[in-house]
């Protein structure tokens, strides 16, 4: 097969021979994702998780190990080319889950369970076990690979680590592979625009009520939520409101003082995302005005759309790869690290290790077998970027 002049043949007939050459250093993943998962790295508090993470690399004898200014964990495995740009391999450090919560790991005989396994400890465990398995499958890229540990991705973290990495990178960038532990047969190419809101809404406990009913706060957000389903969304470009969460509140019998509103504007269009953004900000100016209470809008989190078409050689590549491995490929948009670096123009896609349940939960399950076959498949796209199929020569 070639794609714009890529010969894609020469390593896809060896995929499959990895996946059982990967399935040889089993015990070396397992021991990474669980020495690195069971620390608990909640968004901004990712230092330890960051230190073992080096380490492990140092212990890999990557070429270079560092941090960045905004201390991102690096290590580079240098390529045989001096003018080939490196390629990038990103997985967030950050996880949901507090120091609050036990983060201890069950192995079983097919699957890892425990908290944050995976979101994203197994994408972390795979990313820094990439030196030993690329030196087990005896192999050599032209390009740099540079393995990055980001941190501040999740939530209010607003993906700053890989905002901040890529910001101060000095040199071009040839493609990249996001690594997610979950959803195996994933594959992301476009990021819609986002913004991400909370609505804190606070009743003053000064009197001055006497004269009127007090209002109450969670029944303000649910006017406000009630306009905002009222709010005409188009399908083209398509576009939606999640309303994600609310709390607040007492007790059983006491009016709520204060209640929080969490909620998601999504579009495919950027101008859609802020027009709407526009008018659940006159919402809640009315709102305000009207039952007279205190309505603060927060921005948590952004990004913007962006994308590399289907047609794109990397995608159409990684589809191959894929088929190769007898993966079944799913496609939606993805909020990962993966929109930064299509924002800047650098070709990338999202692929997912393995297969689990109860993602998010303190009980998440990843199976083991499949993860063999989700690893090849970013074998196989690091080795696409490297043949050539993100370079300009091939996209002219």
């Amino acid at each position: 097969k070639c794609f714009n002049g890529v010969n894609m043949d020469g390593y896809l007939d060896k995929l499959p021979a990895f996946v059982d050459t990967i399935k040889s250093i089993k015990e070396t993943i397992i021991t990474n994702i669980v020495l690195i998962g069971q620390i608990p790295a909640p968004t901004f508090k990712e230092k330890r998780r960051t230190s073992v993470f080096m380490e492990r690399l140092a212990d890999f004898r990557v070429d270079e190990c560092t941090t960045d200014g905004y201390r991102n964990p690096i290590g580079i495995i240098k390529g045989t080319s001096e003018t080939r740009p490196p390629i990038f391999v990103v997985a967030h450090l950050d996880t949901i889950w507090g120091t609050d919560i036990d983060h201890y790991y069950t192995i079983k005989e097919n699957s890892i369970i425990g908290a944050g396994v995976t979101e994203n400890s197994i994408g972390v465990g795979v990313l820094v076990s990439l030196p030993e398995i690329f030196r087990k499958l005896n192999l050599r890229f032209e390009s740099d690979i540079v393995l990055a540990g980001v941190i501040q991705s999740l939530g209010r973290g607003n993906l700053r680590g890989i905002r901040h990495l890529l910001k101060t990178w000095s040199t071009p960038i040839r493609g990249a592979v996001c690594i997610e532990s979950y959803d195996l047969g994933r594959i992301n190419y476009y990021a819609d625009g986002m913004i991400r809101c909370e609505v804190d809404c606070n009743i003053s406990t000064n009197s001055g009520w006497e004269h009127k009913f007090k209002p109450n706060a969670i029944l303000i957000l649910n006017e406000v939520i009630n306009q905002i389903l009222k709010l005409r969304l188009p399908q083209r470009p398509r576009s939606r409101v999640i309303i994600g969460r609310i709390s607040g509140g007492f007790k059983h019998g006491v009016i709520a003082y204060d209640a929080r509103l969490g909620f998601e504007i999504q579009s495919n269009s950027d101008r859609m995302v802020k027009s709407i953004f526009n008018n659940i900000k006159d919402i809640l100016e009315g709102i305000r005005h009207e039952y007279e209470v205190d309505l603060k809008l927060k921005t948590l989190s952004n990004i913007n759309a962006a994308r590399i078409k289907f047609n794109h050689p990397l995608v159409k590549s990684t589809l191959e790869v894929m088929r190769k491995l007898e993966l079944t490929p799913i496609s939606e948009p993805s909020e990962s690290e993966l929109s930064i670096f299509l924002s800047r123009k650098i070709p990338a896609v999202t692929l997912g290790i393995t297969r689990g349940e109860n993602h998010q939960h303190t009980n998440a399950t990843a199976e083991i077998e499949p993860m063999f076959k989700g690893i090849a498949q970013i074998i196989g796209v690091i080795m696409a970027i490297d043949n050539g199929v993100c370079d300009e020569e091939y996209l002219a």
